[in-house]
């Protein structure tokens, strides 16, 4: 006996939002497209296989992996309920880059917490397994934030609150939107993205910043596209981190030609995401980005839609 748990992979920041909104990504195409994880019964109390496209970048020993940190932070949380974790063991499939700005280490985090808690009966509610998933997270970046686990673990396009006992609340999102997502096929990690930017901002930003966020919230609740595509414009990050990403202002000049409503890098970078309502004009750019934007092999694009499931369990078997 065993349980597969996947959890899709994110944008976060959403160009709006920095630190504050996330979306989960599920290609048209219907492929899968994040981290799986499998567990079953072990032997003895813990071990873990890496498989998948990207598992050779992950760490050599199994105990610097991400997935033997979260059982272990798993099974402190057990013991809080006074209860005991079982033997696993457990297989990583890694399908997303590292690095790449589409909520890899969360789509891991994601996957293997959802899978020991379905394989432990679902002892943790969702509050609980969210607030273990930001602090997993803060263990890779630095700090703890929630804009990739969120869309990750509850799916659709999440906007975090964290006040009042409340980590994060799903927004009303279009349906008629395709996001295209290239990913050029180099790193950058999070605190590098974080590094190149100041340290302190001028107050215009800042006013800019929160008048749109609140717009683009306003706009997701009224249901109002144009408006809400019009306020997907970054002023904290972009501005900073676009020189880390070879072709970018290329990629944004042929997406704004190609009729795209807006596009901006997807968390720290160095993937990109284009707004597009047209299928054609969205093929049409994914196209042009995997011949020119594309650095090599490990690079791709897909054209996808938010996926408003998040993580979940699939079946028995990867």
């Amino acid at each position: 006996m065993s349980v597969v748990a996947y959890a899709p992979a994110s944008t976060a920041n959403v160009s709006v939002g920095f630190d504050v909104l996330g979306g989960a990504l599920a290609p048209i195409s219907g492929e899968l497209f994040g981290d799986r994880v499998k567990v079953s019964k072990g032997d003895f109390g813990f071990s873990l296989e890496c498989v998948g496209r990207y598992a050779d970048k992950l760490p050599k020993d199994a105990d610097s992996n991400i997935v033997y940190q979260c059982y272990l932070n798993y099974q402190a949380a057990l013991k809080k309920i006074n209860k005991e974790i079982l033997p696993v063991k457990m297989i990583l499939e890694k399908n997303l880059p590292v690095g790449s700005g589409l909520g890899s280490s969360s789509s891991s985090i994601v996957a293997a917490l959802e899978a020991l808690n379905a394989w432990h009966d679902h002892l943790l509610d969702e509050n609980t397994m969210l607030t273990l998933m930001g602090e997993m997270e803060g263990q890779i970046s630095g700090s703890i934030h929630y804009d990739n686990v969120a869309p990750c673990y509850l799916g659709g396009m999440q906007l975090m609150i964290n006040e009042g006992g409340i980590i994060s609340q799903m927004i009303p999102s279009f349906k008629e939107w395709y996001w295209v997502v290239a990913y050029p096929g180099i790193s950058i990690s999070t605190s590098a993205a974080r590094n190149i930017l100041p340290a302190q901002y001028r107050l215009s930003e800042t006013l800019t910043y929160g008048r749109r966020l609140a717009a683009f919230v306003h706009a997701c609740y009224s249901d109002q596209a144009d408006l809400a595509a019009k306020m997907l414009k970054d002023v904290i990050a972009e501005p900073y981190r676009s020189q880390l990403i070879p072709g970018f202002k290329e990629a944004r000049v042929f997406a704004e030609q190609s009729g795209a409503l807006a596009m901006g890098i997807s968390g720290s970078g160095p993937t990109v995401f284009a707004v597009m309502t047209d299928l054609q004009q969205a093929q049409l750019l994914q196209q042009w980005l995997t011949e020119n934007f594309l650095q090599n092999d490990e690079g791709f694009c897909h054209i996808c839609r938010l996926d408003e499931k998040g993580a979940r369990v699939l079946g028995t078997e990867l």
